[in-house]
């Protein structure tokens, strides 16, 4: 296979740049392996789990991560934070019309003195001359940093509906978008039915977004992204295995990590580090039953992803499914509920 086996045409009307008013309004398309495709309300997810199934979300918390600021000779750059280190040092993305000749002050809107040291790849590092944490930084000066494809700055309302209603755990540069058709009456209405609920935090980074770029998509390198499995997790796993329960991952940032410690382990274990795990065709899941996820970009390692578990075919076939019925995709559309088409769990 190929990466431009995964393209698809859509519609710029399509593209979700605002969410719809109600968290689970959202479309929900059931994908099951040798069964007709079926179309559902997001509200109606419950009928769709029995008792025994576990769902499990992560609650990263996105952060005020993007930022401009201006060179001494008054040119614009903008800055992503990917992640914040020790010291007031971070690493991130960095913008400029011009080459930047390192080491570089730049300064923000309040003032405050940043250093771009020194070039990692395709990140910068840089150094925070305040005795302000980066973090309160980012709370006076940052904005939320929206998707490069909603085509728009982050508004007054992006600041809470680009969250989940469960978020906890700072970190993330980028919503796990799954998650954000979630809100507490259903959550609650889950809970009543006796459906189990759990959390791994994994910190979605910028690169989540970086397309595939090479028509060999086996070349293709993944970006870094840090992750928690907590005891809790595996004992809820391990209930869930042991009445017969599904395991259903809220998203393709849950599936990456409880898979990286499956591979890593040959079971659901605490677990605490990074993980570049990609996840293609070919590939067999051991740790889930099937996912609830976003409609995701062309030519994407969350659309292969997604081929992986539902099947190349059916997957892109619903895709073209979904384009003529209007779904609405990417961060703030509609989802899908895809079972593991395999059955190797």
């Amino acid at each position: 296979m190929k990466t431009s086996d995964f393209n698809f045409d859509l519609p710029e009307e399509l593209i979700a740049r605002y969410p719809l008013r109600n968290r689970t309004d959202s479309r929900l398309l059931l994908l099951r392996p040798s069964a007709a495709t079926r179309h559902h309300v997001f509200s109606e997810l419950p009928k769709l789990l029995t008792e025994n199934d576990l769902l499990i979300f992560n609650n990263t918390r996105v952060i005020p991560a993007r930022v401009e600021a201006k060179k001494a000779t008054g040119g614009k750059v903008e800055i992503l934070i990917e992640r914040i280190l020790a010291n007031n040092f971070a690493i991130a993305h960095v913008k400029s019309n011009k080459s930047l000749k390192l080491p570089l002050s730049v300064y923000l809107s309040n003032e405050i003195e940043v250093v771009i040291t020194q070039r990692q790849g395709d990140l910068y590092v840089l150094q925070f001359l305040s005795t302000n944490t980066i973090r309160s930084i980012l709370d006076e000066v940052g904005r939320v940093p929206l998707p490069p494809y909603m085509q728009r700055e982050a508004e007054g309302t992006d600041a809470e509906r680009y969250q989940t209603v469960y978020s906890a755990k700072e970190g993330a540069v980028a919503a796990p978008t799954a998650g954000l058709h979630f809100d507490q009456h259903l959550l609650q209405n889950l809970s009543e039915k006796g459906i189990a609920v759990s959390y791994i935090t994994l910190h979605v980074g910028a690169g989540t977004f970086k397309p595939v770029s090479v028509e060999d998509f086996t070349q293709h390198k993944m970006h870094s992204e840090i992750f928690e499995i907590t005891p809790e997790v595996c004992e809820k796993v391990s209930q869930a295995r042991a009445k017969g329960g599904r395991v259903i991952a809220v998203g393709t940032t849950t599936v990456r990590a409880l898979e990286t410690v499956f591979q890593s382990k040959g079971e659901i274990v605490p677990y605490s580090g990074e993980t570049n795990i990609f996840i293609y065709p070919g590939y067999h899941f051991r740790s889930i039953d099937a996912l609830i996820t976003n409609f995701h970009l062309p030519k994407s390692t969350l659309l292969m992803l997604v081929c992986a578990l539902g099947g190349y075919e059916d997957v892109m076939r619903s895709y073209e499914m979904a384009i003529e019925e209007r779904y609405r995709f990417f961060s703030y559309g509609d989802a899908m509920f895809v079972e593991n088409h395999s059955n190797e769990i």
